[in-house]
């Protein structure tokens, strides 16, 4: 209580009643020649102590400090010169202040260190304040798919023997899917911070096999080109991001259209393009597009986390995801990793040559089946 109390002091009635007792040493010092050491550091010891109960502003303080230093030196240097004293104590005039600064930058010092202190405690509760706000739209998007599975499965009980049920079926099991597909990506989302085993391999395979894995999904001219050789990463981690991107261009894409993913090496980074003929983004939706939960103009359905996955994997290791859209014509994504990342680098010296897919031409994947 006494330091709390001591904390709300009012500054100045603490610099009046200093200034008092100040002034009182001065005159004990001034009556006192060859005794005034023991009012000299009273003066010096309750100017520390004021100083630490109320910080005074940085002209305030020195202010006060030249007051002090030339008062009492004025004294100590009077008793000197008529040898009341030794003219050798009046070395402890710039001490004193000496040591009062010394004092005062260590003050400064951990007031900056609390600052410091108060603003990572701030941030970190901005970052419970947002967990607990993801956690909160998560359970939101979980609770629809799971009330309209129960009701169907009601209804399935309900039935009476022998009575079609493949379509209520159906429903349960697309809304369960639903549900894994949306565990799934937030257990990627919590997990795209933690540290995850690399290896190096081909990327020009990669993309191969990514979109040759993707061409039965829809009915879609896909294509592909890679001459970006060998790669340094997590492989999930960088299926995951790009899996989101080619989802998003089947999303919004009719059957006819062209999905295109290329990779290429470039100086110091690998560009990943994922292209698509499709609908476009409108230009006021292109700053959403990467936002959690954001699923897109219309009723397309999705639980909006494909793009936040791929833009927190990508970032997360030092590289950057951009999108351009053109309504009615298109969208492209464009993904950049550094050479030097800690998840997704490339080496800086290939211990193999690159492998190119056919002289690095677009191989077509033809159209997908159903």
């Amino acid at each position: 209580m006494s330091a709390t109390a001591s904390s709300r002091a009012d500054p100045r009635v603490v610099m009046t009643c200093w200034a008092v007792f100040a002034a009182a040493n001065v005159w004990l010092m001034w009556i006192l020649p060859g005794s005034e050491t023991i009012p000299f550091h009273f003066v010096w010891i309750s100017i520390a102590l004021v100083f630490g109960l109320n910080t005074w502003p940085l002209r305030a303080m020195i202010t006060v400090l030249a007051l002090v230093t030339v008062t009492t030196g004025a004294v100590m240097v009077h008793h000197a010169l008529v040898g009341a004293t030794r003219f050798e104590e009046t070395a402890e005039i710039p001490l004193m202040a000496a040591v009062f600064l010394v004092m005062v930058w260590h003050v400064r010092r951990r007031q900056a260190a609390v600052a410091d202190l108060a603003r990572v405690a701030e941030l970190e509760r901005h970052r419970v304040e947002a967990q607990q706000v993801f956690v909160r739209m998560v359970t939101h998007e979980l609770r629809t798919p799971i009330t309209v599975a129960r009701g169907y499965v009601e209804l399935i009980r309900g039935e009476p023997d022998g009575a079609a049920i493949d379509e209520d079926c159906a429903v349960v099991l697309a809304e369960l899917s639903k549900l894994d597909l949306l565990s799934h990506r937030v257990a990627t989302l919590t997990q795209l911070d933690g540290p995850q085993p690399m290896c190096e391999f081909d990327l020009d395979a990669f993309v191969e096999r990514l979109m040759r894995r993707w061409s039965p999904v829809a009915e879609r001219n896909w294509s592909v080109a890679s001459d970006a050789g060998m790669f340094v990463a997590n492989e999930e981690r960088l299926q995951a991001a790009l899996d989101s991107l080619i989802e998003n261009a089947v999303k919004f894409t009719e059957d006819g259209d062209t999905i295109e993913v290329r990779a290429t090496r470039d100086t110091g980074r690998v560009a990943i393009a994922v292209r698509d003929t499709g609908m476009g983004i409108a230009p006021g939706d292109l700053p959403k597009v990467f936002d959690q939960f954001w699923s897109g103009p219309g009723n397309r359905s999705g639980a909006g986390l494909g793009l936040a996955i791929t833009k927190a994997a990508v970032e997360a290791r030092g590289g950057t995801v951009t999108v351009a859209s053109t309504p009615d014509e298109g969208t492209t994504f464009l993904v950049r990793l550094p050479r030097q990342a800690t998840g997704f680098g490339v080496l800086d010296a290939e211990p193999n040559p690159p492998r190119r897919l056919t002289s690095a031409k677009t191989i077509s994947t033809g159209r997908g089946r159903r």
